[in-house]
């Protein structure tokens, strides 16, 4: 069939769109999920008092995290965002233990030497595992950014004592179009990560921290997600601090937060 030139360019655009499209529908995970692989140095070399510990999750990986012990009664759960792995959330276990509070830092599959992909349902289980090994105490869930949506539904399956969402978007769809506003984010995600929605039917005491510069994920959606919480919430904001600065690693504010929480919980029991 022959079609008309000025048809063609216009045919051969659409089927570059489309092939585009495809790639990023079959690639999508390998931009949200930005894992370091790599092995990290023995807990105890980077953590004074850390120890190695291995969660295994429902699908049955093995997964290295490390654990710090302290004489706080309440112990902190973290999970990172979509990048790097516990390595460098350090600064923040260094902090919380240097404030008596004990921390379980957990990477998800893919992270950290760990094996396995991440997706939506991987990082559930891989919680779900932290979250079987650490018992019957109370615990703060502190998750960071893509770790507060993943936290956000571990609380929706076992209730937390108290949550700390660093930085949360309203959901995956929300913060990815805000990053990719030329694409259709909303129609294309596999993975959703409904914080907003969850942290509706969360009763227990939130702590939303976020900062004025974050060009991640605006600080709008942050407010949305206080604004969302069913509980009592507590909003620190940041002014001036991007997405990544270190105030969220091992700032005053930061931590304060975490132990402010934990005595509350604490004083409470």
């Amino acid at each position: 069939m022959n079609l008309p030139g000025a048809l063609r360019p216009a045919l051969v655009v659409l089927a570059v769109a489309v092939l585009l499209l495809g790639l990023l529908w079959v690639f999508q995970r390998r931009l949200i999920y930005l894992p370091d692989p790599a092995p990290v140095p023995p807990a105890g070399q980077v953590v004074p008092g850390a120890r190695e510990v291995t969660l295994t999750t429902a699908d049955g990986l093995r997964l290295g995290a490390w654990h710090v012990p302290g004489d706080h009664p309440v112990t902190v759960l973290v999970a990172g965002g979509n990048a790097g792995n516990r390595l460098h959330r350090a600064p923040l276990a260094r902090a919380l233990a240097a404030r008596g509070l004990p921390v379980l830092l957990v990477d998800y599959r893919g992270y950290g030497g760990n094996p396995g992909s991440p997706t939506e349902e991987g990082l559930r289980l891989d919680v779900l595992a932290a979250r079987d090994f650490l018992g019957e105490v109370p615990v703060i869930y502190f998750g960071e950014s893509l770790g507060a949506a993943v936290l956000a539904g571990l609380a929706a399956e076992r209730p937390a004592d108290g949550l700390v969402l660093r930085s949360p978007f309203t959901d995956l769809a929300a913060a990815g179009q805000a990053n990719y506003p030329f694409l259709p984010v909303r129609a294309m995600l596999r993975d959703r990560f409904p914080v907003a929605e969850r942290v509706a039917a969360i009763k227990a005491p939130i702590v939303v921290v976020y900062g004025t510069a974050d060009t991640i994920v605006p600080a709008g959606q942050s407010r949305a997600v206080a604004a969302a919480a069913a509980g009592p919430v507590t909003v620190v904001e940041i002014a001036g601090a991007g997405h990544n600065d270190p105030v969220f690693l091992s700032g005053p504010r930061m931590v304060g937060a975490v132990t402010d929480l934990a005595d509350r919980i604490r004083d409470t029991r």
